[in-house]
């Protein structure tokens, strides 16, 4: 689909339109790119049926838009866009990922430094070339550094929620083709890592050279590194690898699980498989020449002694044990989810109604939504202060009267996302914060704090009576910026004498907290929450990135309190 790539161009028109200081158009281009994004069809299908007409009909996309979408489609290019490239040539994908750079800092730099690249960038800040400009300073120099490093230790890694839809539409398309019997991804999108490197699927297929080559005849494939009859490599538009391995059917089971490792895990199972005088492979679980297990992956986790791993467990931290003993959880399933308590609508930015959030909640078999809008601090998130979020409130109340009357067993809950400001005190009123059915509360400023400030601050935030949730415990943006300096410990220790609840922000650039925290808040009893942060109704199918992280944490659903009925999760709740 051409709808991420148009996206991507939009946002960095934002970014140029924001260099040259002009006002209102960056939002608009950037709420047009979030759409795009999280639109379900296809944007070239949308022209094709319906022309500049149905273009228009998108959400956010006005004549100017639908214009440039219609220009690409025809053409592969935007003109306008090209025009701001000739005359601002920086590579904005990789001076935008470092933290503390904006559109108005790059252009600065570009300008007086000629400042285009990544590598640019460093050897500026290692010459001690950017601390005299101004607005910058040494403080900032160095911050570039930190930054600098942190997005190289990040090259060549996607988040999950850029892969995973791709690797499913193409796995989908595959399993149409009627030479395919069976095909499924394996590796670290199988295990829901939250960054991957590459894209392996494995399938059946008597006759696999048609589907070799429909597989690197896909539209999404921009070089073709290896085509062979049982494995062939590509590159994607998106910039990341995916290989197709055609297996047979009697060694399915044990390339799968072969395939989906981790290497850590699998090297633990060959152990077990020596030390019971058998050897095991992508081919299979042999005793000598004889086969033992290789159909099925619960047939070679059985041979071996073991209950069935769940892929997201599969990483050395203790599920061989566990299943060697018959104790593995039963983690939360992609079904428990029973609301999500962190939605943002369009009282502060977000791009539907409450009406419309609440419609597409229901339509995902949900029992209740949260609409939980920014609190004032945040105004560049348009945050509401206390007199808006009474109106706000007040409209919930109309809405869940709407639906009563027309006989829907379905709650919208009336929260909000207020701001830990730098000495643990929230940006709104007490008064306010009790009004609402549930409090999110999250840092959102000030994020150089040391350890000791930070912890406290939150943990501060955690005594408040009416905060019943720190949304993204540990700040982090993944490929862009670090967890904050906090003490996750003692955070945690908070959150269980408090009964304040834990995020985890299923957003594919957070996954806040991340798995081995999880595990260790299930270990102190802290109950926890997954919540999308969705600004679009479409971004609600983010939760299933949470809920793989929480699988991954080895969390249950009565650890997970929207796994649990409405009344039943309020009552958790301070």
């Amino acid at each position: 689909m051409k709808n991420q790539e148009i996206a991507r161009i939009f946002n960095e028109l934002a970014e140029y339109l924001e260099m040259e200081g002009v006002a209102f158009k960056p939002y608009a281009y950037q709420k047009a790119a979030l759409t795009l994004e999280n639109l379900k069809d296809d944007v070239a299908a949308i022209y094709q049926q319906g022309g500049l007409k149905a273009l228009k009909k998108i959400p956010g996309v006005g004549e100017s838009m639908a214009l440039k979408i219609e220009e690409y489609l025809k053409t592969g290019k935007i003109q306008y866009y090209e025009e701001f490239k000739q005359r601002l040539p920086i590579e904005l994908n990789e001076i935008m990922a470092v933290e503390g750079l904006g559109p108005k800092k790059a252009k600065i730099l570009y300008e007086h430094l000629g400042i285009r690249t990544l590598a640019d960038l460093e050897a500026a800040a290692q010459a001690h070339q950017i601390a005299p400009l101004f607005g910058f300073g040494a403080k900032t120099e160095a911050n570039i550094l930190e930054a600098i490093e942190f997005v190289k230790r990040s090259k060549g890694r996607f988040l999950l929620g850029e892969i995973l839809p791709l690797a499913e539409a193409v796995r989908d398309r595959l399993s149409r083709l009627p030479e395919v019997e069976q095909i499924n991804i394996a590796g670290s999108v199988r295990r829901m890592k939250e960054t991957i490197g590459d894209v392996d699927l494995l399938a059946i297929s008597r006759a696999p050279d048609p589907v070799m080559d429909f597989f690197v005849s896909l539209p999404e494939v921009v070089r073709v590194w290896g085509q062979g009859h049982t494995k062939s490599s590509v590159r994607t538009k998106p910039g990341f690898d995916m290989d197709l391995r055609v297996i047979p059917a009697p060694s399915y089971g044990a390339a799968l699980q072969y395939f989906t490792g981790s290497k850590e895990h699998n090297i633990a199972l060959r152990k077990i498989a020596i030390d019971l005088g058998y050897k095991l492979s992508e081919y299979g679980l042999f005793k000598g020449s004889e086969i033992i297990a290789a159909v099925s992956e619960e047939a070679v986790y059985q041979a071996l002694g073991l209950q069935w791993i769940p892929p997201e467990l599969r990483e050395d931290r203790g599920e061989i044990e566990a299943a060697a003993a018959g104790k593995l959880p039963k983690l939360i399933d992609y079904t428990d989810i029973r609301g999500d308590l962190h939605v943002h609508s369009n009282w502060n930015g977000g791009a539907h109604s409450i009406a419309d959030i609440a419609a597409a909640a229901r339509q995902l078999g949900y029992d209740y939504v949260g609409i939980a809008d920014h609190t004032k601090f945040l105004r560049i998130e348009r945050g509401l202060d206390e007199a808006t979020l009474e109106k706000r409130n007040q409209e919930i109340d109309r809405l869940n009267q709407q639906l009563k009357d027309s006989g829907h067993d379905f709650t919208i809950l009336k929260g909000c996302e207020a701001n830990i400001m730098a000495d643990g005190s929230i940006d709104i009123t007490d008064e306010s914060l009790a009004q609402q059915d549930f409090v999110i509360a999250g840092v959102h400023s000030q994020f150089k704090m040391t350890p000791e400030q930070m912890t406290e601050r939150v943990i501060t935030a955690m005594h408040n009576p009416h905060v019943d949730i720190i949304a993204h415990p540990t700040g982090r943006i993944l490929k862009k910026r670090t967890e904050y300096e906090i003490n996750l410990d003692q955070l945690i220790q908070a959150a269980q004498a408090t009964g304040t609840v834990l995020e985890i922000n299923a957003y594919p650039e957070r996954l806040d907290l991340d798995d081995l925290n999880i595990l260790k808040a299930k270990q102190a009893g802290v109950k926890l929450i997954i919540n999308t942060d969705a600004h679009h109704i479409d971004q609600l199918r983010y939760m299933k990135y949470g809920i793989g992280q929480a699988r991954r944490g080895w969390a249950e659903k009565p650890d997970i309190i929207n796994a649990w009925p409405v009344a039943e999760m309020l009552k958790m709740l301070k």
